[in-house]
């Protein structure tokens, strides 16, 4: 493990506590509809965003398929704290039961997913197979995730 990694994951850890202090202060609560909306509008996003990725890395435009990575990054974090218990069941969620049965192995999948696409903005330009990296570190965040935690569609 390099410096530079540890350094980014205390960051990313302490970002995380800040986040979770800030994102539900107690005047205000978020409806149940409101969270499963709100973290599927998200899932939505990344999935999009993660398609522009594709294509900028394809063609060669690192710094604009950096800048979604992050972007990527960030949401994946801010999903840490968007499957509260009340929100299980509504709203058309595709969540399956295990997110709440293992909410550690859940939120530990959101982190390595956050890490892996800092990882892969870290190393896009000198990879020696940009296909491979990209379907290991951003697309096999996507499957891991959908294969556990989401309701087939």
């Amino acid at each position: 493990m390099t410096i530079r990694y540890t350094i980014n994951v205390l960051k990313f850890t302490f970002f995380i506590i800040i986040l979770l202090i800030l994102s539900f202060p107690a005047n205000s609560e978020l409806s149940v509809e409101e969270i499963i909306k709100g973290r599927k509008a998200l899932f939505s996003k990344n999935y999009s965003t993660a398609k522009r990725v594709q294509a900028f890395s394809s063609s060669g435009k690192f710094d604009k398929a950096k800048k979604l990575m992050l972007e990527m990054s960030e949401n994946y974090k801010k999903l840490l704290i968007m499957f509260p218990e009340n929100t299980k069941d509504g709203f058309k969620t595709e969540a399956l039961p295990a997110i709440w049965e293992d909410k550690k192995a859940f939120n530990d999948l959101m982190v390595q997913s956050s890490n892996n696409m800092i990882k892969l903005a870290d190393t896009i330009e000198t990879t020696e197979d940009l296909s491979s990296t990209i379907k290991s570190l951003m697309w096999g965040s996507c499957k891991a995730c959908h294969n556990k935690y989401r309701a087939e569609h």
